[in-house]
């Protein structure tokens, strides 16, 4: 009896621990089940954030109906972006300031010249630093930043509002404003009805010692010359270097010396330049006076932008009714179809930026030729 009872306390002791070895496997195969689940379900997540995170091209080419509400919810996370252009302080700090109490998106903005834009975004792209989130500036700086890959094509539901002449076949920046090139006058020293009808009526002795041009402004005579014709056109610069004109550097400079009146007529001068200041209260005017060339300036975003939903954004806002209208009012000619404005109401010749690039080296050297060396 008593090795019988002993049996069965042995048979029952190793099951005891059978099912003891039987629980601890559960759970170890439990906590195994439940970190493999958990693996799969951070893969998983991972795998899904991976498929969201959209590249700064897909980014650029949202076309849907909620674009503006997209693009607004992600860029309010991204909080700030940054704005690259030649525009005057007086024109791009009232256009920045009305796109951050639209949208709350800050705007650093770092101005220059346009040949100062184009080198700041050539020198940061060879040195790998990638700051500017948005360019905007003139045409062939545009034109050679685009031909360096700086840009990616973008979208906006806007660009229908744009001349189909003026966008680039690259699509690679959009027309936002105009310049041209129009001829400036101090009103206490010309009067309106002096000035003639075309540009060749300057070559009269009476305006000796009184014209002005920019001294970079060999993109003017490449397209001048382009409208009178090769013939016509070096008669006229040639003539026109024997007048000795006054050259200063810097088209703000140049409306601003024949506001005060230390040039009388300026033929290089801006227009934007001209009324903004007319619009100030200067002694300053202007005329279109043929041929009047314009040239589009343009807006673009960074391939390497670090702030893209608020690049796209800020695209948006730039080529809107609303910021085209604000462009009319502070005397910048805007690209838009929809806006009816007096600031470009005449005859013109429209310069194709990519051209101007292709030739400048020939015009820069005939320009210098005849205006900068004494």
């Amino acid at each position: 009896m008593m090795n019988v009872q002993r049996d069965w306390i042995s048979v029952a002791s190793r099951g005891l621990k059978a099912l003891c070895c039987f629980t601890r496997f559960q759970q170890k195969a439990g906590a195994l089940l439940g970190l493999g689940l958990a693996l799969i379900l951070c893969t998983s997540q991972a795998s899904v954030g991976a498929q969201t995170a959209l590249s700064n091209e897909q980014i650029f080419s949202y076309k849907a109906l909620d674009r503006s509400s997209w693009l607004l919810e992600r860029a309010k996370k991204e909080g700030t972006l940054t704005l690259y252009t030649s525009l005057a302080p007086t024109e791009a700090i009232p256009l920045t300031k009305e796109f951050e109490r639209k949208y709350g998106i800050r705007v650093e903005v770092w101005r220059g010249l346009s040949e100062g834009v184009l080198q700041r975004v050539l020198n940061e792209s060879r040195a790998k630093r990638f700051s500017a989130d948005v360019i905007e500036t003139n045409g062939p700086e545009m034109e050679i930043l685009a031909k360096e890959r700086m840009f990616l094509e973008f979208y906006s539901p806007h660009q229908v509002d744009l001349p189909s002449g003026m966008i680039p076949k690259h699509r690679l920046w959009m027309p936002d404003r105009l310049n041209f090139f129009v001829v400036a006058f101090n009103t206490q020293k010309v009067k309106r009805e002096e000035l003639p009808a075309h540009l060749e009526g300057f070559l009269n002795p009476k305006w000796k010692d009184k014209l002005g041009l920019e001294a970079t402004d060999a993109e003017w005579m490449g397209g001048v010359m382009n409208a009178l014709g090769e013939s016509r056109g070096s008669v006229f610069f040639k003539k026109l270097s024997e007048m000795k004109p006054d050259v200063r550097k810097g088209h703000i400079l140049l409306a601003q010396m024949i506001a005060s009146g230390e040039i009388e007529v300026g033929l290089t001068v801006y227009n934007a330049n001209a009324q903004s200041l007319k619009q100030r209260g200067a002694a300053i005017d202007w005329l279109p006076i043929e041929p009047t060339l314009a040239r589009p300036q343009g807006v673009a975003l960074m391939k390497n932008a670090p702030h893209p939903y608020s690049a796209a954004l800020f695209a948006d806002f730039v080529l809107s009714p609303e910021a085209q209208q604000m462009f009319n009012q502070m005397g910048r000619p805007p690209a838009s179809k929809l806006i009816k404005t007096e600031l470009n109401n005449f005859n013109y010749v429209l310069t194709d930026p990519a051209l101007v690039v292709e030739e400048s080296e020939k015009w820069a050297q005939q320009w210098a030729k005849l205006f900068l060396v004494k």
